[in-house]
């Protein structure tokens, strides 16, 4: 066999083993251009497509994970691992799917002009993933500091039934703490009355349900805890008595020596990386569990769609730097908007998701009519320059869970695209005369690096 004949063969080869790789295979250039895809690939990426098309990879993947072209334009080295499974969410639970479907993605680059990607669904995997590291989550908070505890015992609607030592030691509170609701020990908007209860409907079904956050001490200072909830034996009530029904452990920890690892792998994570906010994973995965929980105990749940007016020309006029500005000025005042029970998350390139637990439409379009007027009276100064811009927002809201987070974006999404055509730089509510309407996409040109 000559050496043409030796390279053709070893060409088949590599051919053959794209093609019936377990997993897809994408070769692409160095601007994402694609050279070579297996049917996997074309499989898990045409959902994607805007036009039916798989030209570029990059493009494809631009709405779900935005930071791709720009950790490829910012990696250095000729050749290495560009990102590691990267988990991008396709879909967020909606026509007939149960759970959202998860990609990992992993970006090598081969050379100083090609790139491979490997792409894999990672959907089961995530959900066994997360068990075990609340398996893990549920050990490390019994057995790790365990002298440092607060123990609160809880009736049915999660009032505190009676203080000891442990309780003042932790937090400060004292005996006038018996009859409140545990959520005392958390910042006044980071907790609903609808979450209090689910946390015990959690543990019910679950046998314990752990979080950790901002917690608030009884002089109003507050420290990185960790909150771990579980029912207890039901008891024989004394004879003649009433049964006093179902009773929960409270175990809060002061874990703020372990806030900087928690928050550090937090962010890598479920953080965006541009603007620190929560990404799109982490907006669906919240997403998917206030409406899987709103299915049970009816309540409103509302989202908020939005995104910078003519993001293209600031782009155009000020480059990408100025509208990286632009994105990080628009994350701080979404911050300083909601409330820390609210998910705020930048979904696409200058796409952001606002999740409000227990509201309804018309409060949701309150609070995002205070977000639009903030950011219209605002400039951002970048490189001796004063940007003024707009945004136009889309709010919908549902009531029972019905419809999952497709639809709750949907029609938000189709608010946005009538606040749009109405002119920008304003807020619109869904409304039934909505329902055929197109939803907003985000403004494209060539040679975006960040921006859909």
């Amino acid at each position: 066999m000559n050496d043409i004949e030796q390279l053709r063969a070893e060409h088949e080869a590599l051919i053959q083993f794209l093609y019936l790789a377990p997993v897809g295979l994408v070769q692409a250039d160095i601007d994402g251009g694609i050279v070579m895809m297996n049917p996997i690939s074309a499989q898990l990426l045409m959902p994607l497509s805007r036009d039916g098309g798989l030209d570029n990879l990059f493009t494809a993947l631009e709405g779900v994970a935005p930071e791709l072209r720009h950790l490829c334009a910012g990696y250095g080295r000729t050749s290495g691992k560009i990102c590691d499974g990267l988990h991008v969410h396709l879909n967020a639970g909606g026509g007939g799917k149960k759970v959202p479907q998860i990609l990992a993605i992993t970006l090598l680059k081969l050379d100083a002009r090609r790139l491979m990607a490997v792409i894999d669904d990672v959907t089961l995997q995530v959900r066994r993933d997360r068990q075990l590291r609340q398996n893990d989550a549920w050990f490390n908070a019994i057995l790790t500091g365990i002298t440092d505890y607060a123990l609160v015992g809880l009736d049915a609607r999660g009032a505190i039934t009676e203080w000891n030592p442990s309780i003042g030691r932790v937090t400060g509170f004292a005996e006038d703490a018996v009859g409140q609701p545990y959520s005392i020990f958390y910042p006044p908007d980071a907790m609903t009355p609808e979450h209090l209860l689910d946390r015990l409907r959690d543990a019910e079904r679950d046998g314990w349900s752990l979080d950790e956050g901002r917690r608030t001490r009884a002089d109003g200072s507050g420290f990185w805890g960790s909150a771990l909830i579980a029912p207890l034996p039901e008891r024989e009530p004394p004879c003649g008595a009433e049964p006093e029904g179902a009773a929960f452990c409270l175990i809060l920890r002061d874990i703020t020596d372990k806030r900087d690892a928690s928050e550090r792998r937090r962010r890598e994570a479920f953080g965006d990386y541009l603007t620190g906010l929560a990404n799109r994973r982490a907006f669906f995965e919240a997403a998917e569990q206030e409406l899987t929980r709103s299915k049970t105990v009816p309540r409103p749940t509302a989202v908020i769609t939005l995104d910078a007016d003519h993001f293209k020309a600031i782009n155009d006029r000020y480059g990408h730097p100025g509208g990286d500005a632009v994105l990080q000025h628009l994350a701080a005042i979404l911050a300083e908007t909601f409330r820390e029970v609210d998910v705020v998350a930048r979904i696409g390139g200058e796409e952001f998701a606002v999740l409000l637990p227990s509201t309804d439409l018309p409060r949701a379009a309150v609070v995002a009519e205070r977000l639009r007027s903030a950011v219209a009276s605002q400039v951002v100064h970048f490189d001796g320059e004063r940007i003024r811009y707009t945004v136009s927002a889309g709010v919908a809201s549902i009531d029972n869970g019905d419809g999952g987070i497709d639809l709750l974006l949907k029609r938000a999404d189709q608010a946005l695209y009538a606040a749009k055509r109405a002119g920008r730089n304003r807020v619109e509510r869904w409304r039934p005369e909505l329902a055929g309407a197109p939803v907003h996409q985000p403004e494209v040109h060539e040679g975006d690096r960040d921006a859909a």
